[in-house]
């Protein structure tokens, strides 16, 4: 079976898990370095990778709730 194998010159920083040298390509997990990539294959460390990222996801929606919901209110007038 083949991965869409990642390079380190072809990894974006905002692909990146959290600024980490871990990225997501497909369904598939790759730890990243200069040197080369690994493909992650330990479920129980690719299921952590995953929880960790929806978590991510997550509270950066909030996040951007919060912040749509403060643009939108009427500022006080003093």
């Amino acid at each position: 079976m083949s991965h869409p194998t990642p390079s380190w010159a072809s990894v974006r920083r905002s692909e990146r898990l959290a600024g980490t040298p871990v990225v997501k390509r497909g369904a598939h997990w790759w730890l990243v370095s200069p040197s080369g990539f690994v493909l992650a294959s330990d479920p129980a460390f690719t299921g952590e990778l995953q929880r960790f990222a929806t978590a991510l996801a997550a509270a950066d929606r909030a996040v951007a709730e919060i912040r749509s919901q403060n643009q939108a209110a009427p500022k006080a007038q003093p």
